[in-house]
């Protein structure tokens, strides 16, 4: 992938590292009513100080509605437009790059009638030392909240914590 091996680059990418620690990774879960604003994702990882590279997401959601929300929506970089809403139906896998402009997440409240249901995925992240000079950031940032166009989403809070490798997201009232 020439994009991993740009020699021209003076932030040389080199090979991905899959994170041991599974810093934010893990088993996710959102349940009724839950949503996970648009952001581009923290681009340093706080131990290894490696540049984030890859977001990899397998949905584990057995029968999936649309009706139900919940689709990853991926956003272009000037967060005008979402170019795409995947469904987190069982077994799909989503693979893209995490940049400072690579915006995504679910903002719509999930809606369950079955209140045992959830929206289950696994979310691995890897990371390589340095990155293309088109990617290079002035400074290391955490996650980036944005709103999409006319609303005030990130008025809205979330609250997660993560117990063991499983991370809940709630909304916050």
């Amino acid at each position: 992938m020439e994009y991993f091996t740009n020699e021209n680059s003076r932030h040389s990418p080199g090979s991905l590292i899959p994170d041991p620690y599974l810093f934010g990774g893990g088993l996710h879960e959102l349940k009724d009513g839950n949503f996970l604003n648009i952001h581009c994702d923290f681009n340093k990882h706080p131990k290894m100080n490696l540049d984030r590279r890859i977001n990899v997401l397998i949905y584990l959601n057995h029968n999936w509605q649309n009706q139900y929300g919940g689709a990853l929506e991926l956003w272009d970089k000037d967060m005008k437009n979402c170019v795409q809403k995947i469904q987190p139906i069982f077994n799909r896998m989503v693979i893209f790059n995490t940049t400072n402009f690579s915006f995504h997440g679910n903002p719509d409240k999930i809606k369950l009638a079955d209140k045992s249901k959830s929206r289950k995925s696994i979310a691995l992240y890897y990371y390589s030392n340095g990155r293309p000079d088109n990617e290079v950031s002035d400074k290391d940032h955490t996650t980036l909240w944005e709103n999409r166009p006319n609303t005030s989403d990130t008025k809205k809070n979330i609250v997660y914590k993560k117990i063991f490798w499983k991370v809940y997201y709630k909304s916050k009232h």
